[in-house]
Protein backbone atom coordinates (compact mmCIF):
# COMPACT_ATOMS: atom_id res chain seq x y z
CA UNK A 1 0.00 0.00 0.00
CA UNK A 2 1.50 3.34 -1.07
CA UNK A 3 1.13 6.75 0.51
CA UNK A 4 -1.08 9.36 -1.20
CA UNK A 5 1.00 11.34 -3.70
CA UNK A 6 0.36 14.73 -2.08
CA UNK A 7 1.19 13.44 1.38
CA UNK A 8 4.42 11.88 0.13
CA UNK A 9 5.51 14.98 -1.82
CA UNK A 10 4.25 17.68 0.49
CA UNK A 11 5.17 16.30 3.88
CA UNK A 12 8.60 15.13 2.72
CA UNK A 13 9.75 18.76 2.77
CA UNK A 14 7.31 20.30 5.27
CA UNK A 15 8.33 18.75 8.60
CA UNK A 16 9.78 21.99 10.00
CA UNK A 17 6.82 24.06 8.78
CA UNK A 18 4.43 21.45 10.19
CA UNK A 19 6.12 21.53 13.58
CA UNK A 20 6.16 25.33 13.72
CA UNK A 21 2.82 26.05 12.09
CA UNK A 22 0.38 23.37 13.14
CA UNK A 23 -1.65 23.71 16.35
CA UNK A 24 -1.61 21.32 19.24
CA UNK A 25 -4.87 20.00 20.75
CA UNK A 26 -6.93 21.56 23.54
CA UNK A 27 -6.57 20.19 27.05
CA UNK A 28 -10.23 19.23 27.12
CA UNK A 29 -9.79 17.05 24.03
CA UNK A 30 -6.82 15.25 25.59
CA UNK A 31 -8.68 14.66 28.85
CA UNK A 32 -11.63 13.28 26.88
CA UNK A 33 -9.27 11.08 24.86
CA UNK A 34 -7.53 9.62 27.92
CA UNK A 35 -10.84 8.89 29.62
CA UNK A 36 -12.52 7.39 26.55
CA UNK A 37 -9.55 5.24 25.54
CA UNK A 38 -8.82 4.28 29.17
CA UNK A 39 -5.15 5.17 28.79
CA UNK A 40 -2.86 4.79 31.79
CA UNK A 41 0.71 3.79 32.57
CA UNK A 42 -0.02 0.18 31.71
CA UNK A 43 -1.38 0.92 28.24
CA UNK A 44 0.19 0.47 24.83
CA UNK A 45 -1.07 3.21 22.50
CA UNK A 46 -0.63 3.40 18.73
CA UNK A 47 -0.56 6.84 17.08
CA UNK A 48 -1.45 6.44 13.40
CA UNK A 49 0.05 8.93 10.95
CA UNK A 50 1.79 10.60 13.87
CA UNK A 51 3.45 13.35 11.83
CA UNK A 52 5.87 15.30 14.01
CA UNK A 53 4.21 14.05 17.17
CA UNK A 54 1.80 16.91 17.86
CA UNK A 55 -0.51 14.47 19.65
CA UNK A 56 2.08 11.87 20.64
CA UNK A 57 3.91 14.26 22.99
CA UNK A 58 0.67 15.09 24.81
CA UNK A 59 0.30 11.41 25.75
CA UNK A 60 3.79 11.12 27.27
CA UNK A 61 2.68 12.20 30.79
CA UNK A 62 0.38 9.16 31.01
CA UNK A 63 3.39 6.85 31.17
CA UNK A 64 1.84 4.67 28.45
CA UNK A 65 4.05 2.87 25.93
CA UNK A 66 3.70 4.99 22.80
CA UNK A 67 4.07 3.56 19.29
CA UNK A 68 4.17 6.25 16.60
CA UNK A 69 3.49 5.11 13.03
CA UNK A 70 4.63 7.59 10.36
CA UNK A 71 5.44 6.78 6.71
CA UNK A 72 7.23 10.01 5.71
CA UNK A 73 10.91 9.92 6.63
CA UNK A 74 11.28 13.67 7.20
CA UNK A 75 8.28 13.77 9.52
CA UNK A 76 9.45 10.65 11.34
CA UNK A 77 12.89 12.18 11.89
CA UNK A 78 11.34 15.30 13.43
CA UNK A 79 9.03 13.11 15.51
CA UNK A 80 12.02 11.28 16.95
CA UNK A 81 13.54 14.61 17.99
CA UNK A 82 10.34 15.91 19.55
CA UNK A 83 9.21 12.70 21.30
CA UNK A 84 12.34 10.61 21.94
CA UNK A 85 10.50 8.24 24.26
CA UNK A 86 8.13 7.04 21.51
CA UNK A 87 8.83 3.88 19.52
CA UNK A 88 8.92 4.94 15.86
CA UNK A 89 7.37 2.71 13.21
CA UNK A 90 7.86 3.17 9.48
CA UNK A 91 4.64 2.18 7.76
CA UNK A 92 1.10 3.04 6.76
CA UNK A 93 -2.21 2.48 8.53
CA UNK A 94 -3.28 -0.02 5.86
CA UNK A 95 -0.34 -2.33 6.71
CA UNK A 96 0.61 -1.80 10.36
CA UNK A 97 3.91 -3.52 11.24
CA UNK A 98 2.64 -4.97 14.53
CA UNK A 99 1.33 -8.39 15.61
CA UNK A 100 -2.33 -9.12 16.29
CA UNK A 101 -3.88 -7.88 19.54
CA UNK A 102 -0.76 -5.97 20.55
CA UNK A 103 -2.16 -2.52 21.47
CA UNK A 104 -4.80 -1.30 23.91
CA UNK A 105 -5.78 1.88 22.09
CA UNK A 106 -5.19 3.69 18.81
CA UNK A 107 -5.41 7.34 17.86
CA UNK A 108 -5.36 9.16 14.54
CA UNK A 109 -4.91 12.91 14.82
CA UNK A 110 -5.33 14.96 11.64
CA UNK A 111 -4.56 11.84 9.60
CA UNK A 112 -7.49 9.46 9.05
CA UNK A 113 -8.69 11.29 5.92
CA UNK A 114 -5.40 10.26 4.23
CA UNK A 115 -6.07 6.55 4.81
CA UNK A 116 -7.90 4.02 2.69
CA UNK A 117 -10.52 3.80 5.42
CA UNK A 118 -11.78 0.23 5.03
CA UNK A 119 -8.26 -1.22 4.82
CA UNK A 120 -7.04 0.89 7.73
CA UNK A 121 -9.96 -0.12 9.94
CA UNK A 122 -9.30 -3.79 9.23
CA UNK A 123 -5.67 -3.32 10.28
CA UNK A 124 -6.53 -1.32 13.40
CA UNK A 125 -9.04 -4.02 14.33
CA UNK A 126 -6.32 -6.63 13.89
CA UNK A 127 -3.76 -4.95 16.16
CA UNK A 128 -6.20 -3.84 18.87
CA UNK A 129 -6.88 -6.11 21.80
CA UNK A 130 -10.51 -7.17 22.44
CA UNK A 131 -12.63 -4.12 23.34
CA UNK A 132 -9.75 -1.85 22.40
CA UNK A 133 -10.71 1.62 21.30
CA UNK A 134 -9.88 4.05 18.51
CA UNK A 135 -10.24 7.84 18.58
CA UNK A 136 -9.88 10.33 15.73
CA UNK A 137 -9.02 13.99 16.31
CA UNK A 138 -9.34 16.82 13.81
CA UNK A 139 -8.50 20.48 14.19
CA UNK A 140 -10.80 22.18 11.67
CA UNK A 141 -10.24 25.77 10.66
CA UNK A 142 -13.22 27.71 12.05
CA UNK A 143 -14.52 29.21 8.82
CA UNK A 144 -17.32 30.98 10.67
CA UNK A 145 -14.62 33.64 11.21
CA UNK A 146 -14.35 35.78 8.08
CA UNK A 147 -10.56 35.99 7.75
CA UNK A 148 -10.23 32.25 8.28
CA UNK A 149 -12.84 31.65 5.56
CA UNK A 150 -10.82 33.89 3.25
CA UNK A 151 -7.66 31.88 3.91
CA UNK A 152 -9.61 28.72 3.10
CA UNK A 153 -10.81 30.34 -0.13
CA UNK A 154 -7.17 30.91 -1.13
CA UNK A 155 -6.19 27.36 -0.21
CA UNK A 156 -9.15 25.69 -1.89
CA UNK A 157 -7.88 26.68 -5.32
CA UNK A 158 -5.01 24.23 -4.88
CA UNK A 159 -6.33 21.30 -2.84
CA UNK A 160 -8.75 19.66 -5.24
CA UNK A 161 -6.81 16.36 -5.36
CA UNK A 162 -6.27 16.13 -1.61
CA UNK A 163 -8.65 14.31 0.75
CA UNK A 164 -10.18 16.95 3.02
CA UNK A 165 -11.27 16.04 6.53
CA UNK A 166 -13.75 18.88 6.90
CA UNK A 167 -16.19 17.44 4.34
CA UNK A 168 -16.65 14.36 6.49
CA UNK A 169 -15.81 11.68 3.92
CA UNK A 170 -13.81 9.90 6.64
CA UNK A 171 -17.12 8.83 8.21
CA UNK A 172 -18.11 6.47 5.39
CA UNK A 173 -15.83 3.55 6.37
CA UNK A 174 -17.26 3.65 9.89
CA UNK A 175 -20.80 3.57 8.54
CA UNK A 176 -19.96 0.59 6.34
CA UNK A 177 -17.95 -1.52 8.79
CA UNK A 178 -19.07 -4.10 11.35
CA UNK A 179 -15.63 -4.03 13.01
CA UNK A 180 -16.20 -0.96 15.20
CA UNK A 181 -19.10 0.41 17.22
CA UNK A 182 -19.42 4.18 17.76
CA UNK A 183 -18.90 5.51 21.28
CA UNK A 184 -19.52 9.19 20.66
CA UNK A 185 -18.42 12.46 19.10
CA UNK A 186 -17.54 15.77 20.72
CA UNK A 187 -16.56 19.20 19.46
CA UNK A 188 -14.44 21.70 21.37
CA UNK A 189 -13.07 25.12 20.53
CA UNK A 190 -9.36 25.82 20.31
CA UNK A 191 -7.15 28.82 19.51
CA UNK A 192 -3.61 28.96 18.16
CA UNK A 193 -1.53 32.08 18.78
CA UNK A 194 0.57 33.00 15.74
CA UNK A 195 2.68 35.89 14.56
CA UNK A 196 2.93 36.59 10.82
CA UNK A 197 5.76 34.09 10.31
CA UNK A 198 3.76 31.48 12.21
CA UNK A 199 0.68 32.13 10.08
CA UNK A 200 2.74 31.64 6.93
CA UNK A 201 4.26 28.44 8.37
CA UNK A 202 0.72 27.27 9.11
CA UNK A 203 -0.21 27.66 5.46
CA UNK A 204 3.12 26.26 4.21
CA UNK A 205 2.61 23.10 6.31
CA UNK A 206 -0.44 22.03 4.27
CA UNK A 207 0.55 19.12 2.06
CA UNK A 208 -0.82 20.41 -1.22
CA UNK A 209 0.73 23.84 -0.67
CA UNK A 210 4.11 22.33 0.26
CA UNK A 211 3.94 20.21 -2.93
CA UNK A 212 3.50 23.25 -5.21
CA UNK A 213 6.36 24.53 -7.38
CA UNK A 214 8.31 27.19 -5.51
CA UNK A 215 6.91 30.14 -7.47
CA UNK A 216 3.30 29.09 -6.88
CA UNK A 217 3.96 28.39 -3.21
CA UNK A 218 5.39 31.89 -2.74
CA UNK A 219 2.36 33.30 -4.53
CA UNK A 220 0.02 31.61 -2.04
CA UNK A 221 2.05 32.83 0.92
CA UNK A 222 2.07 36.37 -0.48
CA UNK A 223 -1.72 36.29 -0.77
CA UNK A 224 -1.98 35.29 2.88
CA UNK A 225 0.55 37.96 3.81
CA UNK A 226 -1.53 40.58 1.97
CA UNK A 227 -4.69 39.38 3.72
CA UNK A 228 -3.01 39.72 7.11
CA UNK A 229 -2.01 43.27 6.24
CA UNK A 230 -5.40 44.38 4.94
CA UNK A 231 -8.18 42.52 6.75
CA UNK A 232 -9.73 44.72 9.46
CA UNK A 233 -9.49 41.96 12.08
CA UNK A 234 -5.78 41.40 11.40
CA UNK A 235 -4.23 44.61 10.09
CA UNK A 236 -1.78 46.25 12.46
CA UNK A 237 -1.65 43.28 14.82
CA UNK A 238 1.52 41.40 15.72
CA UNK A 239 -0.32 38.33 17.03
CA UNK A 240 -3.25 36.51 15.44
CA UNK A 241 -5.58 34.15 17.30
CA UNK A 242 -6.34 31.39 14.79
CA UNK A 243 -9.61 29.67 15.77
CA UNK A 244 -10.36 25.96 15.38
CA UNK A 245 -13.17 23.53 15.97
CA UNK A 246 -11.61 20.39 17.42
CA UNK A 247 -13.57 17.21 16.77
CA UNK A 248 -13.07 13.96 18.67
CA UNK A 249 -14.78 10.79 17.44
CA UNK A 250 -14.34 7.47 19.28
CA UNK A 251 -15.10 3.84 18.47
CA UNK A 252 -14.78 0.45 20.17
CA UNK A 253 -13.51 -2.74 18.58
CA UNK A 254 -16.23 -5.34 18.13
Amino acid sequence: MTLHRLAAQGYATAADAYEKGRPDYPRGAIELLLDTLRIDAGSTVLDLGAGTGKLTRLLVPTGARLLALEPVEGMRRKLGQMVPSAVLLDGVAEAIPLPEASVDAAVAAQSFHWFHGDLALAEVHRVLRPRGRLSLLFNLRDERVDWVARISHILNRYGRDAPVHRIGAWRRPFSDTHLFAPIGEHELTHTQELDLDGLLERVASISYIAALPLKERYSVLNEVRDLAGSHPELAGKSVYLFPYRTQVASYERR
